[in-house]
């Protein structure tokens, strides 16, 4: 059947802010989503409260509402804007449960709104875990024995019954939230209640465990006439046990029979059937038992799921677009193929391998238990693309950014006896690894005998390294068997490693020797890169290259087509390989521009640098060039195959961008955007006479290097904090003494603030040495940066655009909380709302300076330090900052697009932006946390970035848009209650004005000792109560027993915050708002005041740029 004529307008909810679970895979479906919807003429309503997104830029809906993804606001959503269809099933989990609550209330039935995608019933047999075990018993296929709990006394009868070890899945939760294994009843005991508090419906199903089975995953797509398509099917290389988002996949299936797949795809036919789900894709995950065959259903995503994104780019086919097709009425035969142009009623075939490799940041989360289990833990991942298994695995670990050329050896980097100990007493006693203090002391060279017994025992317990200490294995002599025993994982698998180890020997052995044609070929073949050759061979990347051109092994570019080469492929999206004929059609009039992607997610460098990228391609389209986008991350919309003219998806590395290069020969190259992933090669690429757009080479590094940056604040005389360079613990000691504790130290071109810290003595000062010159051990440079603490200043981003002779100021955002707390990290206001009129105008008047001195073409960011009148520069990133995105969507304004045209030769007068827009308006940027992921890890903010996404609160007043920035990042205020208040010395007559104030509004409040009796002196009454460490009842058994509904905790000193610790944890177990700043508080404060008095009110990005448009 035709699109639906009665429906007019569809509300499209989104996924809200990026987390572990749940990330930009979302934004890359919404965006298809109302793209889709848009075309076929529907009014399209948007609701998400990223403001990273590309989804969210107003241009994509005709209502764009940024605001809190709860009930009550999509409720005044729904009365504002009257939709006739709700498609809930390309925002994740997040969209999925937010459609039942409104179901439930009955709000759809109230405004006559239909559910479209997806129907409650189809969700809810999907989603709860009891209903669809009953499903899959019907259809008789086979599930784990399990029972759902919910209640503990329920759960340990279950897990009785079925024995451990159990696995735990708790009902309606993101990337396996609240999920793990319990071996025994102590840790089911403490599981079990972790995984209620996880559950929106305080539901957990009690499974057995199917640890060491194989996993497979089939996305596929089913429509209103019963046609049924296997969109793709993908492989986990680790067994069962370790999430799908954690475990390295391939796609397709690479150990299934034809009779074994055909057996997954008529169960997967019968399950998106019965659970009745008609229009749209789904994600459908297996487990088969490697002994005896015994095939059991998983569960089913009723959406599209997190995979969608990976098989859509796997296989070149759109699900969420065509989903969202689907949803308006039409069927598979009835939508084309863009790719082919052929009939969307098929099944693709693909003739190369895929696969994917997850990105972790383990060493963001000190203590943080790194071992991968069913919950999720990874940050990001990284895609590739080859002939075979071999060369894809080799390309995805290069392409992850971490130090890995490939699957290359890491015997010289880690002692495995050390690192096996650490690992078997974690498992033992839950003591954290820490790697900068060994536990074995200082060890002589280990025999053969000594590394197979270590590597052996490491790798059957999963982390994100195994692959290479299972490579390791190889190399020192364990056999596939041995391995696969020690890690489930299949032996085919293995096996092709085995064989990448094996040629390893054959290049060492011909080390000395000239390379022969052959053997370059075979390596290149099997994805060796020519810094792993070099290595390998004793020579240099550059000599390896050199023997390549000499021999005429060059690369091609084959098309990803869908169908195997069966029809043509008319969307040039292609992948690197070795062979004869490419597919590279480089011929045109227009000029080309080439823009560097970011690579795999990670924090400090996420969906914001996406975002850049697809808006310089957006814009240079507009301006008639033609413009070609290398990038390796699936998740995002940069990687779709209709956002640039040319789509190669492919590592950044000097080698395989250089590659590109080669073949394209663009007239510029764009590294500005994609954060510090493609600015690494600015340096290498204008050296190889790569033309490099807007900012130089040079200019970057100017504000870069610490004597350079030096230099230039001189010279424009503009302070910065007192500091130096320290290239070990004795140089910091010295710098540390003559500035005076405390100090912030950092290693220098590090991101997210890696390994950055506030010290406040000498014996912090040597701890932090050793972790941060392990941190830097691969840098480029080993610098460590020594800087004055400024204390009680307030911290301002300034983001602006040049053309080189003209600056214009793009926004200035003050941090909420006060200097220590990383950009990335902290709450931030937009305009700045409590700074004097002369510090604005020096903020302002040194951003120009500074772009203007550096010669800036495009977009620069400055982070500036405010202590009364002074003003002091931080830092200078001549580059798109994670604050881009947040910036236009409060002022209305594209930078990143203006910026583009800027580079490319436009001046901002003829673009018409010469003015800087100040908003009536308030907007708020509220950094979203994974602590629920990582037990134990403390929830302390500091100056080294640990948020994984963030969300904005807009409205006419800085308290409504505050509240709805908490509200966003789940952390509800409440308006009644106990507010317990201990804070530093310093913070006390402040923390006195609050609790007058929270006692005026009803509140009750609690404090410690030493702050209890300065709120007696000040008048305001308090009720006593122990710290942690004064006895019980302590303030953690008060936060057990759900008697605390807001917390304000401020510390100072490694003793302070050491001895808060486990009071900070307790919030996040208990779901209470917490602030660690004395600034946030207030602000908080200032929320539950006006929420007091009024209610909130929600409006559309459009309508605040009325005006102006």
């Amino acid at each position: 059947m035709p699109r639906r004529d009665d429906i007019e307008s569809i509300l499209l909810i989104g996924s809200g802010p990026i987390v572990i679970g749940q990330a930009c895979e979302f934004d890359y479906s919404g965006t298809q989503g109302a793209k889709a919807l848009k075309e076929e003429g529907y009014r399209v309503i948007l609701v998400n409260s990223n403001p990273a997104t590309i989804m969210t830029d107003p241009e994509f809906a005709d209502r764009t509402y940024v605001e809190p993804l709860t009930p009550e606001i999509v409720e005044a959503i729904i009365e504002r804007e009257r939709p006739d269809a709700v498609l809930p099933t390309l925002g994740g989990q997040t969209a999925l449960n937010l459609a039942l609550a409104l179901a439930d209330r009955g709000v759809l039935e109230k405004y006559g709104v239909e559910l479209i995608g997806a129907k409650v019933d189809a969700i809810r047999k999907a989603e709860e875990r009891e209903l669809f075990k009953a499903a899959m018993d019907k259809i008789g296929l086979g599930s784990a024995r399990a029972d759902v709990a919910r209640t503990v006394e329920e759960a340990h009868e279950i897990a009785e019954r079925i024995g451990f070890p159990i696995i735990l899945r708790p009902s309606l939760t993101m990337g396996g939230s609240g999920g793990g294994v319990a071996y025994n009843k102590a840790e089911f005991d403490k599981a079990i209640r972790w995984a209620f508090q996880c559950s929106p419906v305080h539901e957990c199903l009690v499974e057995e465990s199917l640890l060491g089975w194989k996993e497979y995953e089939l996305e596929v797509i089913r429509d209103n006439a019963d046609n049924f398509s296997v969109i793709c099917t993908i492989e986990n290389f680790d067994p069962m046990g370790v999430h799908t988002g954690d475990s390295i996949t391939v796609a397709p299936a690479m150990t299934l029979t034809d009779r074994e797949y055909q057996r997954l795809r008529d169960a997967g036919r019968a399950i998106i059937t019965e659970i009745g789900v008609e229009t749209g894709g789904s994600n459908i995950q297996f487990s088969v038992n490697p002994e005896d065959g015994r095939l059991i259903v998983i569960e089913m995503n009723p959406r599209v799921s997190r995979s969608s994104a990976l098989a859509s780019k796997a296989t070149g086919y759109p699900i969420a677009k065509i989903a969202a097709k689907l949803a308006v009425g039409y069927r598979l035969d009835e939508l084309q193929n863009d790719i082919t142009g052929t009939s969307a009623a098929f099944e693709p075939t693909i003739d190369y391998v895929v696969t994917k490799m997850p990105r972790f940041a383990f060493e963001k989360f000190a203590g943080a238990d790194p071992r991968l289990t069913t919950q999720m833990k990874s940050v990001g991942e990284a895609m590739s693309i080859g002939r075979t298994f071999k060369e894809s695995l080799q390309k995805a670990a290069r392409s992850l950014e971490t130090g890995h050329d490939g699957l290359d050896s890491m015997l010289d980097k880690v002692d495995y006896r050390d690192l096996a100990g650490q690992v078997r007493r974690l498992v033992e006693t839950g003591e954290a690894i820490n790697t900068a203090k060994p536990m074995l002391g200082d060890l002589p060279d280990p025999s053969e005998d000594e590394l197979r017994e270590s590597i052996l025992d490491l790798i059957r317990t999963p982390l994100g390294e195994r692959i290479w200490y299972v490579a390791d294995g190889l190399r020192v002599g364990l056999t596939v068997e041995q391995l696969h025993q020690a890690t489930a994982i299949d032996p085919w698998f293995l096996e092709q490693m085995r064989q990448l180890i094996a040629f390893e020997g054959a290049l060492k052995a011909g080390a000395g020797s000239p390379l022969d044609e052959a053997t370059l070929r075979e390596a290149k073949e099997l994805g060796f890169s020519d810094r792993q050759i070099a290595k390998l061979r004793g020579e240099t990347p550059d000599q390896v290259r050199s023997a390549r051109a000499e021999q005429g092994v060059q690369p091609i570019y084959s098309r990803v087509d869908t169908c195997a080469a069966e029809f043509p492929a008319l969307t040039p999206y292609m992948y690197s390989t070795w062979g004869l004929d490419s597919e590279a059609r480089t011929s045109g009039d227009k000029k080309k521009i080439m823009i560097l992607g970011g690579g795999p997610n990670r924090i400090g460098q996420g969906i914001e640098f996406d975002y850049c990228c697809v808006h310089a391609s957006f814009a240079l389209k507009e301006e008639g060039y033609e413009t070609i986008m290398v990038n390796c991350n699936p998740e995002t919309v940069s990687t779709d195959y209709d956002t640039s003219d040319r789509l190669y998806f492919e590592p950044l590395t000097y080698e395989d961008v250089m590659h590109i290069v080669d073949t394209e020969k663009p007239d510029g190259v764009i590294v500005q955007f994609g954060g510090q992933t493609p600015l690494k090669l600015a340096v290498s690429l204008s050296r190889a006479g790569v033309p490099i757009l807007g900012t130089t080479a040079d200019a970057i590094d100017r504000a870069e290097d610490r004597e350079r940056f030096d230099e230039l604040l001189t010279k424009l005389n503009l302070e910065r904090p007192r500091g130096g360079i320290a290239k070990g613990s004795k140089d910091a000691f010295a710098v540390a003494e003559e500035i005076g504790f405390p100090v912030v130290v950092r290693p220098s071109y590090v991101l997210g603030g890696r390994a950055m810290e506030i010290v406040h003595s000498q014996q912090e000062l040597a701890r932090y040495m050793t972790v941060a010159l392990e941190a830097v051990a691969d840098a480029e440079t080993q610098t460590i940066l020594v800087d004055e603490f400024l204390k009680d200043a307030i911290e301002v981003d300034v983001d602006c655009v040049s053309d080189g002779k003209e600056v214009v100021i793009g926004g200035l955002l003050q941090h909420i909380e006060e200097a220590g707390i990383h950009s990335g990290d902290s709450s931030m206001t937009l305009p700045a709302h409590a700074l004097p009129p002369d510090v604005l105008a020096t903020l302002r008047a040194s951003t120009r300076a500074l772009a203007l001195e550096l010669g800036v073409v495009g977009l620069m960011n400055v982070q500036f330090a405010v202590r009364g009148s002074a003003v002091f520069v931080i830092e200078v990133n001549p580059r798109a900052s994670r604050t881009i995105p947040f910036i236009s969507k409060a002022i209305g304004v594209p930078l990143a697009k203006i910026a583009a045209k800027v580079m490319a030769g436009q001046t901002l007068r003829e673009l018409g932006f010469t003015r800087e827009v100040v908003t009536d308006h308030i907007a708020v940027k509220e950094s979203v946390f994974p602590f629920t992921k990582f037990p134990g890890v403390d929830t302390i903010l500091s100056p080294e970035m640990r948020s994984t996404g963030e969300v904005m609160g807009i409205a006419d007043n800085f308290p409504d848009a505050f509240y709805k920035a908490m509200l966003s990042a789940y952390s509800e205020l409440p308006d009644e209650g106990k507010v317990f208040i201990s804070v530093k010395e310093g913070d006390k007559p402040a923390a006195a004005e609050l609790g007058r104030r929270l006692k005026d509004l009803g509140f009750d409040v609690v404090a410690t000792g030493g702050t209890r009796e300065f709120l007696a002196r000040a008048g305001v009454e308090a009720e006593h109560v122990n710290k942690v460490g004064e006895g019980r009842p302590h303030i953690v058994d008060r936060l057990q027993s759900d008697e605390i509904a807001l917390v304000f905790n401020t510390t100072e000193g490694a003793k302070a915050i050491r001895d808060s610790r486990s009071m900070r944890r307790q919030t996040v177990l208990s779901d209470v708002p917490y602030f660690t700043t004395i600034a946030g508080a207030r602000a908080a404060v200032r929320a539950i005041e006006a929420l007091k008095h009024g209610s909130l009110e929600v409006a559309s990005l459009q309508s605040y740029f009325i005006t102006a448009s």
